[in-house]
């Protein structure tokens, strides 16, 4: 279990733990961790956590530099990754284990998060409010071994999520 409040860390449950694709390779990201967060079972496994009794959210935690890329730019590419209008699913995914959640590690994060969610829902990108929960981070559990970098190895998943035009929405409406 990692506890550490450290604002170098990112927190993020954005439905499904193969999208942490979207975070590698970018500059200023040193790792991402895909695991298990807010919930109140110890060491929960994935289908420990997929059955919904854990409590917890598919995660990734986001280790990175911030002389190299600012918080901000990691709440978009969070923002880009997954619907943030749907708080129990994700798709043709369900579940609480698939909700929309920025763990923030310090009040700094809290405050930054808030205000780009009110930014987003002011600025009418999306048809329905943007739902995403904003909690302070608790724990996290790395994800096991298999659940890890995924996408990589298998080429077809059926967690595959384009973004098209909504990168780009979202890059005109935020001067990071």
């Amino acid at each position: 279990m990692i506890q550490n409040k450290n604002p170098n860390k990112a927190t993020f449950a954005n439905g499904c733990l193969w999208r942490s694709q979207h975070f590698r390779n970018v500059k200023g990201i040193l790792n991402v961790t895909n695991g298990y967060s807010g919930g109140f079972v110890v060491n929960p496994t994935y289908e420990e956590v997929l059955d919904r009794n854990t409590g917890h959210a598919l995660s990734l935690m986001i280790e990175y530099d911030p002389n190299e890329i600012r918080y901000e730019n990691l709440l978009e590419l969070f923002w880009q990754s997954h619907d943030p209008t749907s708080l129990g699913s994700q798709r043709q995914y369900l579940g609480p284990q698939y909700r929309s959640i920025i763990f923030y590690h310090n009040e700094s994060q809290k405050e930054k998060a808030l205000l780009y969610k009110k930014k987003l829902n002011e600025s009418g990108l999306f048809d329905l409010p943007v739902v995403t929960l904003i909690e302070a981070f608790t724990n996290f559990y790395p994800a096991e071994d298999q659940q890890s970098n995924y996408q990589s190895i298998h080429k077809k998943s059926n967690c595959t999520h384009t973004i098209k035009s909504k990168s780009e929405k979202i890059k005109s409406i935020f001067s990071f």
